[in-house]
C-alpha cells in the first residue's frame, strides 16, 4: 500500500487536486536574438563559467541559474544580471542552452 492509498483510507472525503510536479522552465522563458556569453574566468585561482547578456525579465534568468545548477550538481550564484557557475561548464552549459533554444556565443579560450 503506497501512500497515496493510505491516504486515501484516511481522508474518503477528500478531493486530489492534479499538480504538476515536474514543469518545465524552458516554456515560460522569454527567447532573445542577441546571444548569451558564455564565458570562462579564474578567481582566486578557482575556475568559474559566466553567463551574462539576457534581455528577459531577472525572474526567468533566475530560474534559468536554477535550473542549470540542478542539472550540473553544481554551486553558483545570480549577482548584478550575470549567472555565476563554480567550475568550468562551458561546452555543457552551451549544450543545455541551445537545446531550449537560446542562441550562446562562447567568449574567451
Amino acid at each position: 500500500m503506497d501512500l497515496q492509498d493510505q491516504l486515501k483510507n484516511l481522508f474518503p472525503d477528500h478531493v486530489a487536486e492534479e499538480t504538476e510536479t515536474n514543469q518545465n522552465v524552458s516554456d515560460d522563458l522569454w527567447l532573445q536574438d542577441d546571444p548569451i556569453l558564455c564565458k570562462y574566468e579564474k578567481r582566486k585561482g578557482k575556475p568559474i563559467t559566466i553567463l551574462e547578456g539576457y534581455t528577459g525579465a531577472a525572474e526567468d534568468f533566475k530560474a534559468l541559474a536554477k535550473e542549470l545548477k540542478k542539472k550540473l550538481s553544481v554551486g553558483g550564484s545570480f549577482k548584478d544580471d550575470k549567472i555565476i557557475i563554480q567550475g568550468d561548464y562551458r561546452d555543457k552549459i552551451m549544450q543545455i542552452l541551445e537545446d531550449k533554444g537560446f542562441a550562446v556565443k562562447r567568449v574567451g579560450g
